[in-house]
Formats: structure tokens, sequence, C-alpha cells
């Protein structure tokens, strides 16, 4: 079975710094790297590298090109990737601290560029009972939920950044959540929910809004939660010592996913995400930190992560 990322490609601009930057202070960096990034970028490779049939679609600027090479190398098809002439490939300033914790400044470009026409061109290439994986870095995500489901697919929601767009959406076509505490939050503080520090019931009104969904939440070092109304579970993360957490989400999404894929349990693909989230947060970089799959299950083998 196939999988569709829809989503974003961009410039990581990553900056190493004492601490994040305050208001009206100017800072110093310690060191400047560019890296391939993009949730939409960042999951696709995930899902490749763990085993999925991996298909993406956006647009880049032609200042792009590099971000497809990368996508082509680890074995994700890019014929549904429009190059833009007139517009630049999205971006990101990623400030890194000494603690591995980071903070993100995106500039969308041509993330923000994607059409109708385009949506329609590629979901014709689909059929129903495959996934299509989305975010919130790119533009007509309510006519892509709809169009999805009209097709049948199966649709993946991972709503970051989280802003107003996401209530735009017709969230009750969703049949995963994959986000985080804050993300989750501020999803039920728009119904308004209050705000707690208990995960489990933040799970719990998470699968009371949406009860037909399946969610996955992540928590930090505290691991995951699943629940899907009738099943929940706590999965552990495995602690390392964390140098760059960009990409940590989005490897724990690609894995989780294709492992569903698979027809795999959700406990052995929670377990597998959190082992390649694991390794992906003890390296530098967004993309280039995802583990390869042999890797993550050798890592299972030995107790490491």
């Amino acid at each position: 079975m196939r999988v569709l990322c829809f989503g974003s490609l961009n410039i990581d601009y990553t900056y190493r710094v004492d601490h994040f930057v305050r208001k009206g202070e100017t800072l110093s960096s310690d060191s400047l790297q560019v890296f391939s990034g993009g949730k939409g970028l960042n999951q696709s490779i995930a899902l490749a590298k763990a085993g999925a049939s991996t298909y993406i679609a956006g647009a880049v600027g032609k200042d792009g090109g590099f971000l497809l090479d990368m996508l082509r190398s680890a074995g994700v098809d890019t014929s549904n990737v429009e190059v833009l002439p007139d517009v630049r490939t999205g971006n990101a300033i990623i400030q890194n601290d000494k603690e591995g914790d980071n903070c993100i400044l995106l500039y969308g470009g041509a993330n923000q560029a994607i059409t109708r026409e385009q949506i329609d061109e590629v979901l014709s290439k689909f059929q129903e009972g495959e996934f299509l994986i989305l975010q919130n870095e790119i533009n007509e995500l309510p006519y892509l939920v709809e169009k999805a489901h009209e097709r049948g697919m199966r649709i993946v929601l991972n709503p970051s950044p989280m802003d107003e767009k996401i209530f735009a959406l017709p969230l009750e076509l969703i049949d995963y959540f994959l986000l985080n505490e804050t993300e989750a939050a501020e999803l039920l503080k728009h119904d308004g929910h209050s705000e707690t520090d208990d995960m489990d019931a933040l799970a719990d009104t998470l699968a009371k809004r949406f009860p037909k969904a399946s969610i996955v939440l992540t928590i930090g070092s505290d691991g995951a939660i699943f629940t899907n109304g009738t099943k929940k579970f706590r999965q552990p993360s495995f602690p390392v010592k964390a140098v760059d957490t960009t990409a940590a989400g989005d490897t724990f999404s690609g894995y989780f996913i294709a492992r569903i894929l698979e027809g795999s349990s959700e406990e052995q693909a929670m377990e597998m995400a959190a082992r390649a989230a694991s390794i992906a947060v003890t390296r530098r970089g967004a993309a280039p930190s995802i583990p390869e799959r042999k890797e993550v299950e050798a890592a299972g083998r030995s107790g490491i992560a």
C-alpha cells in the first residue's frame, strides 16, 4: 500500500546558540549549517527509511533542487512536486541551544502556492484505503482533506504549526491525529476545555472529542500515549543524550505510520517509532538525523535506545 505525504519542503538555516534570542536582544551564533527540512520532507524521508512506499507532493522554487535530490536518494517518489519559477522555496530559521532544544521561525514560500488543480491531479493517482499524511505548513488544506476523504483515503494529520487555520479543517474526517501536548492543548482549548498537566486526561479528552480517530500524543522525554477510544497505552521513551530535537516528532510520525501500513499492531508501531526518534535526537539537522530502519531494528535487538 502506498502513502502520500502532501506537505512542506524547506531549506533549514540552523544556528547553534547559547540560548534562544530574547526580545530586544542581538545574539551571535556559534555556527550556521544549512539542511533540508520541512515537515512534509522530513516525514516522507522517515516513511521511506522505515520501508513504506512513499510519495511526496508539494512545491519548491528553483533554489530547492537539492531537496528533491535528498528525497530521491531516500527512496521517495518526487514526481508530484512542482518546481515554481517565480517563488522561493520555503525556509526555516532554527535556533539550537546548548541543551539540544530548538525554536523555529518559518517562511512559507512555495509551500503556500499549492493550487486546487495540483491537488486534483495528484489525488487522481491514489486509491481508496491509501494513506494521506498532512501537516499545517501548506495552503488549501480544507480542500485537500475533503477531496481525499471523497476518494476514501485514510487521512493522518499532524497539526503543526498549530494556529487558527487548523480549525477551518473538517476535523471529523481525520483518521489519525499525531500531535504533541502543546498542540493537543490548543486544539481542545478552542472547544472550551481547560488546560491540564495530566497527559492521560488530555489523551482521554482528545479521544472523546474525536471518537472516530486514533490519537498519538507525544509527550517529549515521557514518551507517547496511544488511544482510539477502546484501546489506550503509554509508550516510554528511550533515554539518550539529545543534541538536536528538530526532527524527532517527524521521525516518530513516519515510523509509526509505516508500521501501521505493514499491518503491525499499534504497540509495535509505537515502540519502533520511539526507538527511531531516540536515535534522531542524538544527531544534528532535520532530515539528515532520521535513521535507517536497519539501524532502528539493530538498536532494538541490542537493547540500545
